[in-house]
């Protein structure tokens, strides 16, 4: 029984000195590493991954203004991310957003105003399902 009692203290002391040790990251960025600046994502999943794409909108006209109108959305890049990946990039992107709403207050957000003639309630989303 005593060797029990030694034989587990001395267990948890090795872990506790595995515990202890820092493990210390250095960030490289490659010679052909860029930034972007991106207004959107879209993406989805599949059981396998996470797909987000970043996108910038460039307006165009056609004709007279009643005409219609295309914006040409330009993705930048794609992110492909494990689903483990994926749920800490939303923590991350939680802890963050709270950190930043407890300094400058909350984001607004930019929704459009349905009409009154349609009492279609407006998905306040992206609709990010499927890949891109």
């Amino acid at each position: 029984m005593a060797e029990d009692v030694e034989s587990r203290e001395n267990i948890e002391r090795e872990a506790s000195k595995k515990a202890s040790k820092s493990i210390a990251i250095e960030f490289i960025k490659p010679e052909n590493f860029r930034q972007i600046y991106a207004i959107g994502a879209a993406g989805g999943h599949s059981p396998y991954d996470f797909r987000i794409g970043f996108y910038n909108d460039t307006p165009k006209m056609f004709g007279d203004a009643s005409e219609s109108r295309v914006i040409q959305r330009r993705v930048e890049t794609e992110v492909i991310l494990s689903p483990v990946a994926a749920l800490e990039l939303s923590r991350w992107l939680t802890q963050h957003i709270n950190e930043y709403e407890s300094v400058f207050g909350p984001i607004a957000r930019a929704i459009p105003r349905p009409r009154k003639e349609s009492a279609k309630p407006i998905d306040e989303s992206t609709d990010i399902q499927g890949y891109i």
